[in-house]
């Protein structure tokens, strides 16, 4: 598939069909030649810590799992589908209670068989991220 436009379409497709995307209530932004823009309300359902409002870290890091795997199904050498085979988030500080979470990841490298992706999350601005992320995800045929 060498089409960028059918490419991003059907990433966009592929994570918004997801169950649990859908439950958690993900949405895609943007999306486009090996990046992903996603995003995520604050809900009260997906608190971790009642006393502070702070949603749970297991959200986040879905969220930017998420968005990691649509950066690289949108990349122009990735066939297509992916799976994570490791992920790191580090968490810098509590995304701030009733506001959205952003996240951004970008899949800058490809492989013969692993594509590797860097990503953040933040609730007010990418320059005070709530956590940093770095992975590496499936690639099968990629065109390298």
């Amino acid at each position: 598939m060498s089409d960028p436009d059918q490419k991003t379409r059907l990433a966009r497709q592929f994570i918004e069909a997801i169950p649990h995307t859908r439950a958690l209530g993900m949405e895609m932004l943007e999306i486009g030649e090996g990046w992903a823009l996603m995003a995520l309300d604050y809900r009260r359902d997906l608190v971790g810590d009642p006393e502070t409002g702070v949603v749970h870290g297991g959200v986040i890091t879905a969220l930017l799992d998420t968005c990691g795997g649509a950066s690289v199904m949108a990349h122009p050498a990735a066939p297509g589908g992916t799976a994570t085979i490791d992920l790191r988030i580090d968490y810098m500080r509590g995304a701030e209670p009733g506001k959205r979470i952003f996240a951004r990841a970008e899949c800058y490298r490809i492989t013969r068989s692993v594509a590797f992706v860097r990503g953040l999350a933040w609730t007010a601005s990418p320059e005070e991220p709530v956590a940093a992320a770095a992975g590496a995800f499936t690639v099968e045929g990629a065109d390298v």
